[in-house]
């Protein structure tokens, strides 16, 4: 497998574990949702939220990529969240819309980059204003941990509630 068939593997994987992470997380009333388990964001929305949000940000900055990717183009009228623990949508059911959406994009991108892209480095700014010159598969490889790591702790605080969401290992992707 090469770096382009990774990045459309890990495109797909965030999707299906998001669908398994949102059906299980929707059949919990919104006081579940929103209860403060004392996780790093809170509560299973909270958790959810940052996962959007932290997309949301990557992907901007994907966006001015000098390949100029336009399936990422509708994001320029998603304002950029100003803090990643904003709950920018205190509804699932909002949250769930915009995140299909997202992983939706986040696919259709994934089959838009190209090897030599890989190779380029990517300069942006993190959240508090500090430059930033990475080599951008690196930063395709922090986005997709991000997204693991996050989904990890939503599926235990599911797992809390007693919701089972099934297999989670990206291996079941793997032909």
């Amino acid at each position: 497998m090469n770096r382009i068939e990774h990045i459309a593997l890990m495109a797909n994987y965030n999707q299906w574990m998001n669908r398994k992470l949102y059906d299980a997380a929707n059949t919990l009333s919104d006081a579940q949702l929103s209860m403060d388990r004392q996780a790093f964001f809170g509560s299973i929305l909270g958790t959810l939220n940052h996962l959007a949000l932290g997309d949301t940000v990557w992907l901007k900055r994907f966006a001015r990529h000098p390949a100029g990717y336009t399936a990422l183009a509708p994001l320029e009228a998603i304002a950029a969240p100003l803090d990643l623990r904003q709950l920018a949508f205190a509804d699932i059911r909002e949250l769930a819309t915009y995140r299909a959406w997202l992983d939706q994009l986040i696919i259709d991108w994934a089959h838009a980059v190209r090897e030599p892209d890989l190779d380029q480095r990517l300069h942006y700014s993190n959240m508090r204003g500090v430059a930033a010159d990475k080599p951008f598969f690196g930063l395709l490889v922090h986005f997709f941990n991000h997204q693991t790591h996050h989904r990890g702790q939503a599926t235990t605080l599911l797992s809390q509630v007693g919701l089972d969401v099934g297999t989670t290992d990206l291996l079941a992707l793997i032909d």
